[in-house]
């Protein structure tokens, strides 16, 4: 049968929705922004947001293999626009700086269907996680996290055993 674009006829039937048992709940939304540009760099590569979505995948999907919880979300590029003081710091004025650069934002909601057995710390854990994985394979400093009403910042730091600091 040749698909008419057209919704199934539904007959005489009236169609309704119902609240789906277990699915209503507090609001606990996510979101992790990261820098698409390599490093601090100007000149640093740029990654296409594809890259960053791949991370993500392959990350919900080793979790979910291994019987792990993961997070489920959307990704949407952006661009964040930023300034910071001259070398007279703060109050001065001239020879301050700004730039912009490409970044993904990955958002998302834990769903209390989905989601409900996890209390926040276990999120919070998961976000770090997974904002970690992406921020090393696309070469970042920082990453940015948020949760419900929190927001924090993860930064890049020398691993003490790597023999160099």
């Amino acid at each position: 049968m040749a698909d008419s674009g057209q919704p199934p006829d539904s007959g005489d039937v009236d169609w309704q929705f119902d609240t789906v048992a277990g699915s209503a709940g507090e609001r606990r939304d996510f979101r992790i922004t990261l820098g698409l540009r390599e490093g601090w760099s100007r000149s640093g590569r740029i990654y296409d947001i594809e890259q960053a979505v791949r991370v993500a995948h392959d990350w919900m999907k080793r979790r979910a293999d291994a019987g792990q919880p993961f997070l489920s979300g959307m990704f949407t590029r952006g661009e964040v626009v930023y300034a910071w003081p001259g070398a007279g710091g703060a109050g001065s004025k001239g020879a301050a700086g700004s730039d912009r650069e490409p970044v993904a934002i990955f958002t998302g909601e834990a769903l209390p269907l989905y989601s409900g057995d996890l209390d926040d710390e276990s999120i919070c854990a998961l976000l770090n996680d997974l904002a970690s994985e992406m921020g090393r394979v696309l070469g970042q400093e920082d990453l940015h996290l948020a949760y419900k009403d929190r927001a924090w910042v993860l930064r890049r730091v020398r691993d003490k055993g790597d023999g160099r600091g």
